[in-house]
């Protein structure tokens, strides 16, 4: 942040490295060609994260939203945008980890099991998934949402449908 200039009139440029396709069966992401040698050691990963950008919540209305009402079917009546993995927020910028398939560093497909983004979406980054920066050991979330599975890997049999008040 430059000193003495107020947060509201900052404004930064982020160009997209990428997009996400998918059919709804499978799912991959594409690395535009002038950045596909960052990809060079990926491979040894089996999980990433993936930074993307939410275009379809990119509205003004959207934008503004702060405060969200009743998104989770077991959740408080209103939350914070911020306490939620909604896309409607300020900045509609999304991280999912997602394991990793193949790696196709000539045409800079990344085959992934599952993104929740949709085809086309945007990719502003790539991050390895490492345990000793992103796995807390001694986590707290609100009773709600304490049911939910404690493991990425279980995330597949949860029946996630019942957990939201609206259908993605």
């Amino acid at each position: 942040m430059e000193s003495g200039k107020p947060m509201e009139i900052q404004e930064f440029i982020l160009k997209p490295i990428g997009a996400v396709h998918t059919d709804g069966n499978t799912f991959s992401i594409e690395v535009a060609e002038p950045f596909r040698p960052a990809l060079q050691g990926l491979e040894a990963f089996s999980h990433i994260l993936v930074v993307w950008w939410g275009t379809n919540a990119d509205t003004r209305e959207n934008r503004h939203e702060t405060i969200c009402t009743k998104p989770y079917t077991h959740g408080p009546e209103t939350i914070g945008i911020f306490a939620t993995r909604s896309p409607v927020r300020p900045n509609p910028i999304a991280v999912t980890v997602v394991p990793v398939l193949d790696i196709d560093h000539e045409t800079g497909i990344i085959t992934v099991a599952f993104i929740d983004a949709d085809d086309n979406t945007p990719v502003l980054d790539i991050k390895p998934y490492l345990p000793c920066t992103e796995r807390v050991r001694d986590v707290r979330v609100p009773e709600w949402s304490a049911h939910w599975p404690a493991w990425y890997e279980e995330n597949a049999s949860f029946d996630w449908a019942a957990e939201f008040t609206f259908r993605p």
